[in-house]
């Protein structure tokens, strides 16, 4: 499956847990609820080889987008902070032997990324595209046909993501169980840009099913990429 990649995204603590195993620092409503299934999609990636994208965030205190009045679309308070162990991807999704490429490196080995099935890109901004310099690049090296995508959070990083991959006329694949949302005190589903859908169903119908995004369970993706 040397056309395929798994894309996960942001599986780390401050994201994922908000529990006496870790007090994230802007946690995800519901998360630590998909950890089997992105469990299962990781193993998945390594029995059967697949070459798994792993996009994490970076930040120093000096990020942009850190405000000390966030408005929680544009701005949020401090997480993810660089060798802190918020910024660590929880034990269903930490990459093996991956070879990692901070935002701050001058460049890239392109025998690394092609050689490894783990490449970590760390990242200071919630779009990876824009918050490491040498994530279009890594996508060109790969030259993908299908990627795969999962984690969090479903309306932010997520979707950016997914909107990237879809201009580069990849075909996308997202795990709506290895997913989750941010969702207003409302019930509405924030985008960056200021827009609000209704419910998570309306903004995968809107966003991704209209432009062609393959909505896919757990095992709907391994029954297809076993053919089936």
């Amino acid at each position: 499956m040397t056309n395929t990649i798994f894309w996960n995204i942001d599986t780390q603590y401050d994201f994922m847990r908000d529990d006496a195993s870790h007090k994230g620092k802007l946690p995800v409503p519901g998360a630590r609820g998909i950890e089997e299934n992105l469990e299962r999609l990781t193993q998945y990636a390594r029995v059967n080889g697949i070459k798994v994208v792993n996009t994490a965030d970076w930040h120093t205190f000096a990020s942009k987008e850190f405000s000390q009045t966030p408005d929680y679309v544009a701005t949020f308070p401090p997480h993810c902070i660089m060798h802190t162990p918020g910024a660590k991807f929880i034990p269903a999704t930490t990459p093996v032997n991956a070879y990692d490429v901070d935002w701050r490196a001058k460049d890239i080995d392109e025998r690394e990324i092609h050689g490894r099935r783990n490449i970590t890109i760390y990242k200071d901004a919630f779009d990876a595209f824009d918050g490491n310099p040498h994530t279009g690049k890594i996508v060109d090296l790969l030259k993908p046909q299908r990627a795969i995508v999962y984690g969090v959070a479903t309306n932010y990083c997520v979707d950016s993501e997914v909107q990237r991959l879809l201009e580069r006329g990849i075909d996308v694949h997202v795990v709506t169980d290895a997913m989750k949302a941010i969702v207003t005190p409302e019930g509405t589903i924030p985008m960056p840009t200021g827009r609000f859908y209704g419910s998570v169903e309306e903004f995968m119908n809107r966003e991704w099913r209209a432009k062609g995004v393959h909505l896919e369970t757990t095992l709907s993706v391994e029954r297809l990429l076993a053919g089936r």
